[in-house]
């Protein structure tokens, strides 16, 4: 039930979504005006807010540099593998084999299985900083194949993305939030980012269900890269037993390292690289991938309630 209760707003969302453009609902122009209010506007907003108030502690440091690495091989590795996944796609699909929805899907399903702990909110530290500082420079130098290096720069330290991780993780390191923290504003803070960020999550989810489109064109890829993602990331789960076996052995951690590399993409990478897009398919093909992942993401969450929990 706990299961039922994390997941059937998620896909709610998404069948909303997908119902509203069968129906003609809301039309593409209208989707594209919510799509830019909430990821030009509103999301580098949260990712400020993400970073202003991660927790960073030492101990913490291998980890997060174990899985950075781990999702920029993802990128390599998708690169490589091209010409199996397909050609059409390989211009962004190799992006949505690098990080995790934690917030929405790890987080709550882990959490059901364990009560409380913060194992998975770890790992979500390096899929924010390749998310929303490596993914962002590398597309802005995609995209910008005629300019020079000072309006490159402009280009990407322009990006909002990029300057809500600079302004958030500054005033992180500064003690920025540890003294609002102090303050009488503190309230209004949080109460405003509350209201700022409330809307997003559901957003994401009703855009990613109206590009939902899958055919017999889109199928085989998708379930090409959906294959790939898989074997990587059951690598990625072995490279934890090696590097960190004292840690696994502890079976609240096991259980959170397999549940997160286990589910979907990051809602939020598709409007980061959508950018690189060249049709309406290609947005199709990520939602679609990002949607169908979901059913791996349940087969696993109930294996480990039933055997491992």
């Amino acid at each position: 039930m706990v299961a039922l209760t994390t997941l059937f707003p998620v896909f709610f969302m998404l069948a909303l979504g997908f119902i509203s453009r069968l129906k003609g609902w809301i039309t593409p122009t209208q989707k594209d005006g919510a799509n830019a209010i909430v990821f030009q506007v509103l999301f580098p907003i949260m990712i400020f807010n993400l970073m202003l108030t991660a927790s960073i502690e030492t101990e913490h440091i291998f980890i997060v540099g174990y899985v950075f690495i781990a999702f920029v091989v993802a990128m390599i590795v998708g690169k490589l593998l091209i010409p199996f996944t397909g050609k059409k796609y390989g211009h962004f699909s190799h992006y949505l084999l690098t990080t995790v929805e934690g917030g929405n899907v790890a987080l709550p399903l882990y959490l059901s299985i364990v009560g409380t702990s913060s194992n998975t909110v770890i790992f979500d530290i390096a899929g924010t900083m390749i998310c929303f500082i490596v993914l962002p420079v590398l597309i802005a130098k995609s995209a910008a194949t005629d300019t020079t290096h000072k309006e490159l720069l402009k280009k990407i330290f322009s990006n909002s993305f990029v300057i809500a991780v600079i302004l958030g993780l500054g005033l992180n390191l500064l003690g920025g939030y540890q003294y609002l923290q102090t303050t009488s504003l503190f309230e209004v803070y949080t109460g405003t980012i509350s209201q700022v960020t409330a809307p997003i999550i559901g957003m994401i989810l009703f855009i990613l269900g109206y590009d939902l489109k899958v055919d017999k064109e889109t199928i085989q890829p998708i379930l090409k890269l959906m294959s790939v993602r898989i074997v990587y990331y059951i690598i990625v789960i072995i490279g934890f037993f090696i590097l960190f076996p004292y840690l696994m052995a502890d079976k609240i951690f096991m259980i959170a390292v397999i549940l997160y590399f286990m589910c979907p993409t990051g809602f939020g990478l598709a409007p980061v690289i959508s950018p690189l897009y060249k049709s309406e398919e290609d947005a199709f093909f990520s939602s679609a991938f990002i949607s169908l992942y979901m059913i791996v993401t349940l087969i696993v969450y109930t294996v480990l309630v039933l055997f491992v929990a």
